[in-house]
């Protein structure tokens, strides 16, 4: 039967953005193909009346039969892919051990340039010159590498020269690719951040030299009791650009979604480097930011590695 509602695949539909899209955009009348990392997932969006494919980016055949099974129920046909589903590992750049940043670019760009690739031929032969939207989710830190972030921030930077590379390369077709540069919103990324933590750096803390630094300020934001951060937004407002993206003929190639992005990303554009590190050493300092930026080495060093508190358990604890 031909199609008469346009179609989204849209990945990490469990939670979150991608779940907040789903839900929206199918109330806006699009067929949602609102797929999930883990069955369970599937089977929850299912009985909600989604069509959930089962789609892990770390698994390259559970990508392959996904989009396989969106194609075979749409008669080979995408109006748009929304590829939105990623994690976050946090730890000092000198702690995070290769096997870990090659387990994360799976999921964060290698399963994505896969979906990618699939999506692409399907919507090259559409209309003359091709048709549809690939909405890549990026991030402020794909703008701006924050400490103690490096294989997230690497990944969206990966993301961003990947979105880049196949913009132009699609500059003769009518195949728009779109990025997402998102603030600080509230999704359960510090609660899905804590599983490669525990097995990757946690281990590695006794003997860091960042010891204290993950005990009083990492290990807490991760574990402890939410805290919202400044500028905090909700998935709504990211919804709301992908919206925007999707109802154009001619989409902007990036949306800034909060202040704060738009802050970061001029700051990125038209101030130099020097200053750049030190938004990302106010980005940990906080209180102590003046202190470390005016102050000597041995100013900065006291607040980055600062006295060892009481023994915490919160990592056990949760």
């Amino acid at each position: 039967m031909p199609q008469t509602k346009r179609t989204i695949l849209i990945t990490g539909c469990s939670s979150g953005c991608g779940l907040d899209a789903a839900h929206t955009l199918r109330e806006r009348g699009w067929r949602v193909f609102a797929s999930c990392r883990k069955p369970e997932d599937c089977e929850k969006l299912i009985s909600e009346g989604f069509e959930s494919p089962q789609l892990d980016y770390a698994n390259d055949a559970s990508i392959r039969r996904g989009f396989a099974e969106v194609m075979a129920a749409t008669g080979g046909t995408l109006d748009a892919l929304y590829n939105n589903g990623a994690y976050a590992l946090l730890g000092a750049t000198e702690d995070i051990p290769t096997d870990a940043l090659r387990e994360l670019f799976e999921t964060n760009f290698f399963g994505i340039h896969t979906l990618t690739s699939l999506a692409v031929p399907v919507m090259r032969k559409q209309g003359k010159r091709g048709r549809g939207h690939i909405i890549q989710h990026s991030s402020g830190f794909g703008l701006f590498s924050g400490p103690f972030r490096m294989p997230y921030c690497a990944s969206k930077f990966a993301l961003e020269a990947h979105s880049q590379s196949l913009r132009v390369e699609l500059a003769d077709t009518d195949i728009h690719v779109i990025i997402l540069n998102t603030g600080l919103i509230k999704t359960p990324i510090r609660e899905k951040a804590r599983p490669p933590y525990r097995k990757w750096i946690r281990p590695l803390v006794p003997k860091s030299v960042w010891k204290t630094y993950y005990e009083n300020e990492i290990e807490p934001r991760l574990f402890g009791p939410y805290k919202p951060d400044i500028f905090e937004d909700m998935p709504p407002a990211v919804t709301r650009q992908v919206i925007a993206a999707l109802d154009s003929d001619r989409p902007y190639i990036r949306y800034y979604v909060t202040k704060l992005i738009w802050w970061v990303a001029f700051l990125v554009r038209a101030t130099p480097s020097f200053v750049v590190d030190n938004l990302g050493l106010a980005s940990i300092c906080r209180a102590g930011f003046l202190r470390a930026y005016f102050g000597s080495k041995d100013s900065i060093h006291a607040v980055l590695h600062p006295p060892a508190k009481a023994a915490s358990s919160v990592v056990d604890e949760n």
